[in-house]
């Protein structure tokens, strides 16, 4: 009896069959499974190829006596395919394929083909280059910076404080009521360069017409008083546009209600200011000066201000003559009733606000009081008036000069 003919009495035929069909089941499935492996490793192989033929130049051909294990191993693999061994055992030419894919997915690429020398070499030495470039870029971009700063700022040779440096400053005080003429000679004491007076005349982007001014001569008036601090060296430009700004913010904190009641422009109000910067020192006084010339106004009465005459000449000082009083010139509010043509001075805010808000009185007159530091006598009659003139001038016959204390 052979191994055919012997059955096992206690197997069922049935058995047998389904043992069979299972194993051949088992089978199929590892073909599927070795199969699927295959196209996989094919896969990846076929993927760094094409990265690296994408990434790097065309491989220096090997020598032919010496292959890398690696070469040697994914050619094996690709070209010697083995039958299948037993159940849930990989085939050779799989495992040979999957492992040399997965050595070119882990190791650093080199070139392609290279014998002896690991290709890694290659790439750390494009790091180091790459690297190399980068920093030097940066290195000349800091250094382009640095000199443009420098030059932008100043330093070297063109005589300016470099940024690292604070740059000088210089502290210009316009005092108020101060006209244009004077402040340039405060500009050019100060060292600032150009010519004041002219730049003062007309201002890129300032309107006079804005404030009711029809086309002045110049912007008189406009140029606010205050403490600037400057650039030593600055250009008289700069301080001109620093006071026209400090003008507009100041003007805009004034109530107008009481001076558009009498028809009165903002331009008004400030021809109004400038005469009171004059002849007020005594600063309770700026709202009844401002009603003296509100009143005048209203009555179409000449103001008598003698300080208009004074800056039409720019003669502060010297006494005005009899002759010179009764000249019909534009500043003469002796002759001419009304404003002046245009405000003698530039006004600081408190004189704005008395211009623009007049004390409610119904003052005509006024008059230096002898033996004080520009203190007036304000009256509504012309028979005061005219007996406090009498007195300021006997008192100054006196004195020999203005009859005021020697400490004022």
């Amino acid at each position: 009896m052979n191994d055919r003919d012997w059955r096992d009495p206690f197997r069922d035929d049935d058995d047998d069959e389904a043992t069979r069909e299972r194993a051949r089941r088992r089978a199929e499935r590892e073909a599927r499974r070795r199969e699927r492996r295959q196209k996989l490793a094919d896969r990846v192989e076929k993927q760094t190829a094409s990265r690296e033929a994408a990434a790097e130049p065309p491989p220096h051909p090997a020598p032919e006596a010496s292959h890398s294990p690696e070469t040697v191993g994914s050619a094996a693999g690709a070209e010697a395919p083995e039958p299948p061994g037993a159940a849930g055992e990989e085939p050779a030419p799989a495992r040979s394929a999957l492992a040399a894919a997965r050595r070119r997915m882990t190791r650093p690429r080199g070139r392609a083909g290279s014998s002896g020398r690991p290709p890694s070499n290659v790439l750390w030495r494009r790091r180091l280059l790459a690297f190399g470039l980068l920093a030097g870029a940066f290195a000349l971009a800091v250094f382009g910076a640095t000199t443009v700063a420098d030059r932008l700022g100043g330093s070297g040779d063109t005589g300016e404080p470099s940024a690292a440096e604070p740059e000088p400053t210089v502290s210009v005080t316009i005092p108020e009521g101060f006209d244009r003429r004077q402040i340039a000679a405060i500009a050019e004491e100060a060292g600032l360069r150009g010519n004041y007076v002219k730049a003062s005349r007309r201002a890129k982007g300032f309107n006079p017409g804005r404030f009711g001014a029809d086309d002045p001569d110049s912007l008189e008036g406009f140029l606010f008083p205050a403490t600037y601090d400057l650039p030593r060296r600055a250009n008289v430009n700069r301080l001109v546009g620093l006071q026209l700004q400090a003008l507009r913010d100041n003007i805009d904190q004034v109530n107008m209600r009481r001076a558009e009641r009498g028809n009165l422009t903002e331009y008004d109000v400030l021809k109004i200011a400038s005469m009171i910067e004059r002849e007020v020192q005594v600063p309770k006084e700026r709202r009844l000066v401002a009603a003296v010339i509100y009143n005048r106004l209203a009555d179409g009465s000449p103001l008598g201000i003698d300080a208009t005459i004074r800056y039409e000449d720019q003669n502060f000082e010297e006494p005005l003559t009899e002759s010179r009083l009764a000249e019909p010139t534009p500043y003469n509010t002796r002759i001419h009733p009304g404003l002046p043509p245009t405000p003698i001075g530039n006004p600081g805010l408190a004189a704005i606000r008395a211009a623009a808000n007049p004390a409610n009185v119904d003052h005509f007159y006024y008059v230096v009081k002898p033996d004080t530091c520009g203190e007036h006598v304000f009256t509504a009659s012309e028979q005061e008036f005219q007996e406090a003139v009498a007195e300021y001038q006997r008192r100054l016959e006196e004195e020999g000069g203005a009859p005021t204390p020697d400490d004022c």
